[in-house]
């Protein structure tokens, strides 16, 4: 890995985050519609470029990143994004590295692609589940770092963001989706077989900040126990990332 390719080492403690910060319903309504009209004409201008962005997703089961990226696609052009939804690998998949899977998903110049759940499951989910063996997962971190650092050199904006709540916010979350008869399909057993691991996936998680948080794909923390603070925080992280290479709203 050359010099600008090493990490740097952002010591981040998902727990200790201030989870206090909130915005009223006022506030909310007005930045979102003003995001979204910003994120648009963005749009608009990223597809006369060279440029492409990726969107990567990542945070504890229930921690709101589905509802996230809704309000962030929400007013966009539907025909130059695409939204994919991560799941555990094919058959096929299996047969190849983990992160061929995710070649032909990249973006084409002008467009948009996001990730909900991506490539660093490898060092996250495969690493506490044990599905990758300690020098697979801990190798991943330097495939990771050169695998963005070639997008980034191509002209890929990557926005790599985790949502993360409390344990107790959580616990509140999956006790309204059981109890809600339109939201059952978002509860599973393995979301309680997760939570059991709690520890382990923050530990997973912060060592993934400090391996993988370089200057050309940094990570953004949101701080989700209020929804729509997160919501808002996100929406201006692409929108600073989008201002950051010229584009013209």
């Amino acid at each position: 890995m050359g010099k600008d390719d090493k990490p740097c080492k952002r010591k981040i403690i998902l727990d200790e985050l201030d989870q206090n910060k909130s915005v009223d319903q006022e506030e909310y309504k007005i930045k979102i519609k003003d995001y979204q009209l910003r994120l648009l004409n963005l749009q608009r201008a990223l597809m006369e470029t060279t440029h492409n962005l990726v969107v990567v997703v990542e945070g504890p089961d229930a921690a709101g990143k589905g509802g996230a990226i809704r309000r962030l696609v929400e007013k966009l052009d539907p025909r130059t994004y695409r939204v994919y939804s991560i799941v555990k690998p094919t058959q096929e998949e299996y047969q190849h590295h983990y992160l061929w899977r995710f070649w032909n998903k990249l973006p084409p110049y002008g467009q948009i692609a996001i990730f909900d759940r991506s490539w660093y499951g490898r060092v996250l989910v495969e690493r506490v589940e044990g599905f990758a063996t300690p020098g697979e997962w801990k190798r991943a971190y330097r495939e990771i770092n050169e695998f963005e650092r070639l997008l980034a050199e191509d002209g890929t904006s990557i926005i790599k963001i985790y949502f993360h709540i409390t344990k107790e916010e959580q616990l509140d979350r999956f006790k309204r989706r059981e109890a809600d008869p339109l939201k059952h399909w978002k509860i599973t057993e393995e979301d309680w077989r997760n939570r059991r691991k709690w520890d382990e996936h923050n530990e997973a998680a912060e060592d993934m900040f400090e391996q993988t948080w370089t200057e050309f794909a940094p990570w953004t923390i949101v701080e989700a126990n209020y929804k729509w603070y997160s919501r808002l925080k996100f929406l201006k992280t692409a929108i600073r990332t989008l201002d950051s290479i010229g584009l013209k709203e």
